[in-house]
């Protein structure tokens, strides 16, 4: 009998998250794992002295990069150095690696909210009651602030590129799209907009989910666990948020047993083809 493949899952389980909770849905999903492979949990801070001797290790609610970044890119060099396999792969283009990824899709066209970082740039973006500030390397909603447009100029994060600025957009409601690899697993949305984190099921129209998979073909990631954030902009339209491709969290807690059972399934399914691969 061949030995069971062997897992690190990286996880915050007393990350204080505002309206989730991490460790449950970790320990939940790590109930189900251990059921096809042998299984440890350690916090982000510690899987790079620990990383090795495991056939893959598995990023889930690892908490904002933004509170220990040093220590996070110390642990992806390690982890290319030693060749380990991580899930999600290393190499997604979404929030994994920051928030270029709203420039680079304004300029291409795509349907997300028109997004600039330097103060030449400003004139590119629509009229609004206000502007939503950022930081770039930002996360969780960590320095977010509104300001009017007279107030923008002077900011000194864009003459060095470290802030995004966006029009803030009266949505209709925000809604989630959650995929493992390329396969839709289920959409939530947020009906009261001032109660971001009151989720309910959400039946997506074939419209919403070709939306929703352009982004998910866009950050070409084979293998790995992707959010898609949008936002019903009073047009009717989506508009994306956030490609989220580095530790989504997933709250299975708001979806029937049904969904969670064919999540998890399909979540050891796609670590068994990573190994594989």
């Amino acid at each position: 009998m061949s030995p069971r493949p062997r897992l690190l899952y990286v996880t915050d389980l007393a990350y204080p998250a505002r309206g989730r909770r991490y460790g449950d849905e970790d320990v939940r999903l790590t109930a189900r794992l251990r059921e096809s492979f042998d299984l440890a949990l350690c916090h982000p801070l510690d899987a790079a002295a620990l990383m090795d001797g495991f056939d893959a290790l598995v990023v889930r609610n690892s908490g904002p990069v933004i509170g220990y970044r040093e220590e996070y890119e110390a642990f992806r060099e390690r982890a290319r150095a030693l060749g380990s396999r991580v899930y999600n792969p290393l190499h997604g283009r979404g929030d994994m690696a920051g928030k270029q990824y709203l420039l680079d899709l304004t300029a291409a066209g795509y349907p997300v909210i028109p997004t600039v970082d330097r103060a030449e740039d400003l004139h590119l973006l629509p009229e609004a009651a206000a502007y939503a500030v950022k930081p770039k390397a930002g996360a969780d909603s960590i320095g977010l602030r509104f300001l009017r447009s007279e107030d923008l100029a002077a900011l000194a994060g864009l003459a060095h590129g470290e802030l995004l600025v966006q029009p803030r957009v009266d949505f209709r409601y925000e809604v989630s799209f959650y995929f493992v690899d390329d396969l839709f697993q289920y959409a939530l949305y947020a009906p009261d907009p001032e109660r971001r984190w009151v989720l309910e099921p959400y039946e997506p129209t074939a419209d919403d989910l070709a939306f929703a998979r352009r982004f998910i073909d866009w950050n070409t990631l084979d293998h790995g666990i992707q959010r898609v954030d949008a936002c019903r902009a009073p047009g009717g339209e989506l508009l994306l948020v956030e490609l989220e491709d580095l530790n989504p969290y997933l709250s299975l807690d708001r979806v029937p047993e049904e969904t969670r059972d064919r999540f998890a399934a399909a979540f050891t399914d796609s670590l068994h083809r990573f190994l594989e691969a």
